[in-house]
């Protein structure tokens, strides 16, 4: 088996998000976006599909019976940066795994491709990506493991 074929297979399936960090260029100095406990679901799919979700542990609720459509702008703004999910298609170059972005909770990554070196310690894959805002360059950082299977009381 080659080695492309390989990372394809080791990244088919679902994985939990462990940590995302960002690191700045300019002094090393890191933040965390979605808190010190992020929660995140990243899937691909054998046929080349993919799905990222993250967002904090600790999300404020909205309420009940009401349309979202019909709430405060500052609860949705609050719900909006609380909350990260794009998907679409991923194939391998290299040791990067690229993602081109069919639906995203942030339309400009629509039609975007996000460009993502791997790596592998175990089952653990981490994901870097950089990211350039004006002169600033940044560094994300996400580690994720593979997601524990559900066992019934059948089993």
């Amino acid at each position: 088996m080659n080695g492309e074929s390989s990372a394809h297979s080791r990244l088919v399936g679902a994985r939990n998000l462990v940590s995302w960090q960002i690191f700045s260029a300019e002094d090393g100095s890191f933040t965390e976006p979605f808190g010190s406990d992020p929660h995140g679901l990243l899937q691909y799919t054998a046929d080349g599909c993919m799905s990222a979700v993250v967002c904090r542990s600790e999300r404020t609720g909205l309420a009940q019976g009401i349309s979202p459509r019909r709430m405060a702008p500052e609860l949705l703004a609050a719900c909006y940066r609380s909350y990260f999910h794009y998907a679409g298609r991923w194939h391998i170059e290299g040791d990067s795994v690229i993602h081109s972005v069919e639906f995203g909770l942030n339309p400009n990554m629509v039609g975007t491709r996000q460009v993502r070196q791997m790596s592998f310690a175990g089952n653990t894959l981490t994901l870097t990506g950089i990211e350039t805002l004006g002169l600033q360059q940044r560094r994300h950082v996400l580690v994720w493991q593979p997601v524990k299977p559900i066992h019934t009381d059948s089993e």
